[in-house]
C-alpha cells in the first residue's frame, strides 16, 4: 500500500493551503490502496484537530511516506534524500531565487514531480490554483482601485472565511463607471470573469471599449489577437503561430492602456512575447491605467508588464511605480501607478482553494501514484530523478551546473 504524506508549508512567510482537506484525505483512502498521513503544522488552514477527528494519523516525523506531497517550495534544510516531492518548485523558468533548491534535489537524488508541468495527453494543465488567484486578484484589483481613488470601499479577502461571505457586500457595493481591461483566457481569467460577474460589472467587445462611452463599470476581455500583430505587414494572425514565435510579434494594446482604468494581467507570459507597454509608453500623456492588478506576477525585465518590480505581499499588497522615475513608490500617490502582485493569491482563501486543488489530485494525480509512480502523467512531470535531470527539463543542467 502507498504511504502519502502531507507536508507541513515550511516556507517563509508560511502558505495555509493545503494539497487534500481533512475530508479529501479520507475520501482518497476510500477509493484508492493509499494511506495518508499528515505532518502536523501550526498554521495550515485546516488544523491538525480537523485531520485527526476525520481519523487521520498527525505525525511530526514524515520520513515514512512514499510521496510526500505539499503546496509551496520545500525548504532546502527540510529535503529527505532519496524521495518522491510533489510541489510547486517554480525553477522551469530558471528562477534565481530557486536555483539551490534544484541543484539540491538532484544532490539527494529526490524525483521532483511538479504541478505546474502535470499536464494530459494533450498537453493542458491537469493541476492549478489558477481559478483562486484570478477571483482574489480581480477583488484585490477593485480594492486597490478603491483605495487609490476613495470611490468605494471593499473587505479583504483574507478576514472571510469563504468567498462566499463576501458576496453580500458586493451586493450593497456602488461602483463608479470605472473601466477595466483583463487579457487572459486561462484558469486565471475564468477566476477573474467570476469574480467581475459577482461585482455586476458588464463585459463589453474590445471595439465598444474603445469607442463608446459608459456610464457603468465595464471590462473587457482581451485574446492574443487583440493585443498582437505580426511585425510584418498584412501576415494574418495565426494563435499557435504566435506560441511558438512570439517574437516575431508586435504589442497593439496602447489605445486600451488609453482608455481603461484598471489592468487585470492574467496571462502565461513568455519572454519571447512583446510587453503589453513598455516604460516608455507609460509616460506618454493619454496613458490613463491607475492600478495594474499583476496577477500573472512576472517580475520586470522578464514579465508581461514593466512596473512589476518586485512581488508584494497578502500584508502588503500594493506598491506604486513612478512612470518617470521607474523606480518604487509607496501607494496610492497620484503621479504613480499601483500595482498589485501578491505572488500567493490564493492563500487569502485558503481554505476554499485547497479544497478546489485537492478536487484535481484526487480526479488526476492520486490514481496516478496508486497505478503507477512512471506513469506518463507523472513522467511529463518529472523534472529530476535518480541524481539528475530529466531530458525534458535538461534545459536546466547549465543553470545548475
Amino acid at each position: 500500500m502507498l504511504t502519502i504524506g502531507i507536508l507541513h508549508e515550511g516556507k517563509v512567510p508560511p502558505d495555509a493551503r493545503v494539497p487534500l482537506s481533512p475530508q479529501q484525505c479520507i475520501k482518497a483512502q476510500e477509493l484508492f490502496p493509499v494511506r495518508i498521513r499528515v505532518q502536523s503544522s501550526a498554521t495550515r488552514a485546516f488544523t491538525d484537530d480537523e485531520y485527526r477527528q476525520a481519523g487521520l494519523e498527525v505525525v511530526d516525523d514524515i520520513s515514512g511516506a512514499d510521496a510526500l506531497v505539499g503546496v509551496k517550495e520545500v525548504p532546502v534544510a527540510d529535503l529527505l534524500p532519496d524521495k518522491t516531492y510533489l510541489f510547486f518548485s517554480h525553477t522551469i523558468k530558471k528562477q534565481t531565487y530557486n536555483r539551490l533548491l534544484l541543484q539540491t534535489i538532484v544532490e539527494r537524488r529526490i524525483r521532483l514531480i511538479d504541478y505546474e508541468v502535470l499536464t494530459d495527453d494533450l498537453g493542458d494543465r491537469l493541476v492549478a490554483f489558477g481559478f483562486y488567484a484570478g477571483l482574489v486578484g480581480s477583488h484585490n484589483g477593485l480594492w486597490t482601485y478603491g483605495r487609490r481613488t476613495g470611490a468605494f470601499t471593499l473587505p479583504r479577502l483574507f478576514e472571510k472565511q469563504h468567498y462566499e461571505d463576501v458576496l453580500p457586500v458586493y451586493a450593497q457595493l456602488k461602483l463608479p463607471p470605472l473601466k477595466i481591461v483583463l487579457a487572459g483566457s486561462g484558469r486565471v481569467a475564468t477566476g477573474v470573469l467570476r469574480n467581475l460577474h459577482d461585482l455586476g460589472i458588464s463585459g463589453v467587445s474590445p471595439r465598444d471599449f474603445l469607442h463608446k462611452s459608459f456610464d457603468r463599470p465595464v471590462f473587457t476581455q482581451l485574446f492574443p489577437q487583440d493585443y498582437v500583430r505580426h511585425k510584418t505587414p498584412d501576415v494574418y494572425f495565426d494563435k499557435q503561430h504566435f506560441y511558438a514565435h512570439g517574437d516575431e510579434y508586435e504589442s497593439t494594446f496602447h489605445p486600451f492602456a488609453h482608455r481603461a482604468d484598471l489592468f487585470m494581467n492574467g496571462i502565461y507570459y513568455d519572454k519571447r512575447s512583446p510587453m503589453f507597454f513598455s516604460r516608455e509608453d507609460m509616460l506618454h500623456p493619454d496613458f490613463s491605467l491607475q492600478v495594474v492588478a499583476d496577477i500573472s506576477c512576472d517580475i520586470y525585465p522578464d514579465s508581461a508588464v514593466p512596473c512589476t518590480l518586485r512581488p508584494s505581499s497578502i500584508a502588503e499588497p500594493v506598491y506604486g511605480y513612478d512612470p518617470r522615475t521607474g523606480a518604487e513608490t509607496p501607494p496610492f500617490q497620484p503621479s504613480a501607478v499601483d500595482v498589485m502582485a501578491i505572488d500567493n493569491l490564493p492563500s487569502e482563501l485558503p481554505r476554499d482553494a485547497s479544497v478546489y486543488f485537492g478536487r484535481q489530485l484526487l480526479d488526476h494525480v492520486i490514481p496516478a501514484l496508486v497505478s503507477n509512480l512512471h506513469s506518463p502523467v507523472l513522467d511529463r512531470a518529472t523534472i529530476a530523478e535518480d541524481g539528475k535531470l530529466t531530458p525534458r527539463f535538461a534545459y536546466l543542467s547549465d543553470w545548475i551546473s
